[in-house]
C-alpha cells in the first residue's frame, strides 16, 4: 500500500462491552448458566477506529465517555490502540455500555445502552470542524443521535470530506442523508430494511433498489459469505475466506475499518473490500470486540495464504 497521508476521522460510539458466553442465546423468559464472563473495550464508534489503527493507520476519534470508571478505561483502551483521543470529552453520568451474550457457534445478541454516547451532539462537530476537514475519510454510525449523523453528513458535503455511513443499529433515515454519503455499508439485514425487502438473497436485487434512492455505492457485508460491491456502474462479488467463527462480535466494524485504510492507502474499492474480508475474518476466530483487530501484518498473511491455496 501507498504512503499514509490524511486521517481516519471516526464519529460515533464509546462502550464498555459486558460479555457473557453461553451454548447458545437464550429464549425470552430463559435463564441459562453461563460459561463464562469478560469485560471489553467496544462502541462501533470505537471499534472502527481501532481497527483502523490496529492496522498501522492514523485514527483520530470524535466522541464522549462519562465521567464513571468505565471513562478513563475506554480512553485509555483507545490511546494503547493508537487512537487520537484529543477530541473524546468527558459527560457526566455513566460511559455507554453494552451487554452481549455470545453461543458456543460464535453467533451474538446485544442490548447497547447509549450513556455518553446520547450526549455526542452538533456542537461537538462545530468544536473539532478542523480535525472533520483533515480527514481522507469519516466513518460514521447510528449509536450517537441522529440529529449529529446529520450534521456530520452536512459538514463533509461543504468540505468535500468522504463519509462511509455504518447503518447500525438500523433505523428509517432520512433521504437526504443516503443520498450524501460515499460509501454505505449495511449487512444484510440492515441492506433488506433500506431496501424495503423483506428479505432476499438476491443481493442485486438489494443493492439496486438501494442505488436507486440514490445512494452512491455500496458495500454489502455478508458474513460468512464474504461481500457484494455496488455502484451505479459495477458490481463486484467479494469471496469470503474460510475460518472457524469463534465471536462474531465487531467483524463488521472490522471489516470498515479495513476498507477505509484499504482506501486511502491507494487500493481499488474491489481491492479494498478483499483486504476489510480478510481482516474480518480474522477478528472472528478471536473472542471481544477490539482484542480481535488484527495487524497489517496478519491481513497480509492471510491474503498471501488464500493466493497460495488458488495456485496451488
Amino acid at each position: 500500500m501507498s504512503t499514509v497521508q490524511k486521517p481516519i476521522v471516526v464519529v460515533g460510539s464509546i462502550n464498555i462491552d459486558l460479555v457473557a458466553n453461553a451454548d447458545r442465546i437464550p429464549a425470552a423468559g430463559e435463564t441459562l448458566t453461563g460459561s463464562s464472563f469478560q469485560t471489553h473495550h467496544g462502541g462501533k464508534g470505537a471499534n472502527q477506529a481501532v481497527a483502523a489503527a490496529r492496522l498501522g493507520y492514523p485514527v483520530q476519534m470524535i466522541g464522549r465517555v462519562g465521567d464513571d470508571a468505565f471513562g478513563a478505561q475506554l480512553r485509555d483502551g483507545l490511546k494503547a490502540a493508537g487512537v487520537d483521543t484529543r477530541a473524546v470529552a468527558i459527560s457526566s453520568g455513566s460511559s455507554g455500555v453494552a451487554v452481549i451474550l455470545v453461543a458456543a457457534s460464535g453467533e451474538n445478541s446485544i442490548v447497547v445502552v447509549p450513556g455518553a454516547n446520547a450526549h455526542v451532539l452538533p456542537a461537538d462537530l462545530d468544536a473539532n470542524i478542523e480535525i472533520i476537514r483533515s480527514a481522507g475519510l469519516v466513518l460514521a454510525q447510528l449509536e450517537i443521535p441522529l440529529e449529529t449523523v446529520l450534521h456530520l453528513a452536512a459538514i463533509c458535503e461543504r468540505e468535500g470530506v468522504s463519509l462511509m455511513l455504518d447503518p447500525a443499529p438500523a433505523r428509517p433515515l432520512p433521504a437526504e442523508l443516503l443520498r450524501s454519503v460515499t460509501w454505505f455499508t449495511p449487512n444484510e439485514t440492515e441492506a433488506s430494511s433500506f431496501a424495503h425487502i423483506s428479505s432476499s438473497n438476491d443481493n442485486e436485487k438489494t443493492v439496486q433498489s438501494l442505488i436507486e434512492q440514490g445512494i452512491q455505492s455500496i458495500v454489502l457485508k455478508l458474513g460468512a459469505r464474504g461481500a457484494y460491491l455496488a455502484d451505479k456502474e459495477e458490481r463486484h462479488a467479494i469471496a469470503p475466506f474460510s475460518v472457524k467463527a469463534v465471536d462474531t462480535t465487531a467483524a463488521g466494524d472490522c471489516f470498515n475499518g479495513a476498507f477505509a485504510v484499504a482506501l486511502l492507502s491507494g487500493s481499488t474499492p474491489q481491492q479494498s473490500a478483499r483486504f476489510a474480508a480478510a481482516a474480518a475474518a480474522i477478528s472472528v476466530t478471536r473472542p471481544g470486540a477490539q482484542p480481535s483487530m488484527p495487524t497489517i501484518g496478519e491481513v497480509r498473511a492471510m491474503l498471501d495464504a488464500q493466493l497460495s491455496l488458488k495456485s496451488s
